[in-house]
């Protein structure tokens, strides 16, 4: 017990610091807890309530650094908000493997795009907030609040990408705002897994404190050394996600 709760702390370490960085941490806490001999449903609730932890500390380091833009995001919260709750809800009649393989082309197309071109998000060229590119962040939170709270693989590399292309934000600042976002609908799910009892406490508790400190310590990187590290880390976890979605698919 005492062995597997300190591996499952070491690995919600790593995954929270490189989620806090580019998103795609529930590649290497999910497994952790599945080897922990957890249920399927019990899994995704004590990773959901670890990984909660985590994400509100990097978030909340991220505002306190000055580059989450907090006028913007005031927009887009509450959208994200009710997309995750239309797909919590969605969940429950919709099957959700007739989304991996559009996903899976999806993902695949960001990590490659981003890794051949090599001025993304490298600089940050946000002219300010317009009618036009509030109402794609709009409609950005809106659908991937949906689609975190219905299926959420890859729901940090698709706000990254989107805050780069739609506002032209760098890596950092983009990570900044994505992560806020993604606390925000992680938030609705969480709800709906301790209501649901399915969090094991045990486990999840000292998880959480590891990803806490995970996560400060992937933030104060993250802003530190900024897009020229944040752009390979956000490659590997892209191109990760759709190897690990690939392969689920051929089993």
């Amino acid at each position: 017990m005492i062995t597997t709760t300190i591996l499952l702390c070491l690995a919600g370490f790593l995954a929270s610091f490189v989620d806090s960085i580019a998103g795609g941490g529930g590649l290497i806490s999910v497994p952790a807890f599945m080897l922990a001999g957890l249920s399927p449903h019990m899994v995704l609730g004590t990773n959901k309530f670890s990984a909660t932890a985590g994400s509100f500390t990097s978030s909340l380091k991220f505002i306190k650094s000055g580059k989450a833009d907090l006028k913007l995001l005031r927009y887009l919260i509450p959208f994200t908000l009710i997309g995750s709750m239309l797909g919590v809800r969605a969940v429950l009649y919709i099957d959700q493997k007739f989304l991996t393989p559009l996903v899976l082309i999806l993902i695949m197309f960001i990590g490659i795009y981003t890794l051949f071109s090599k001025s993304l998000g490298l600089e940050d060229n946000f002219k300010g907030l317009t009618k036009k590119n509030v109402r794609f962040g709009i409609l950005l939170a809106l659908s991937l609040g949906f689609y975190d709270g219905f299926f959420g693989p890859g729901t940090g590399s698709f706000l990254v990408f989107g805050f780069i292309n739609i506002f032209g934000f760098n890596f950092v600042s983009s990570s900044a705002n994505a992560r806020i976002l993604n606390f925000t609908s992680n938030v609705t799910a969480l709800v709906l897994f301790a209501l649901s009892g399915k969090i094991n406490y045990m486990f999840g508790v000292p998880v959480a404190i590891a990803m806490i400190l995970g996560a400060r310590m992937g933030t104060s990187v993250a802003l530190s050394k900024g897009s020229k590290l944040i752009k390979p880390i956000f490659v590997t976890m892209s191109l990760a996600v759709a190897v690990k979605m690939l392969f689920s698919m051929l089993q």
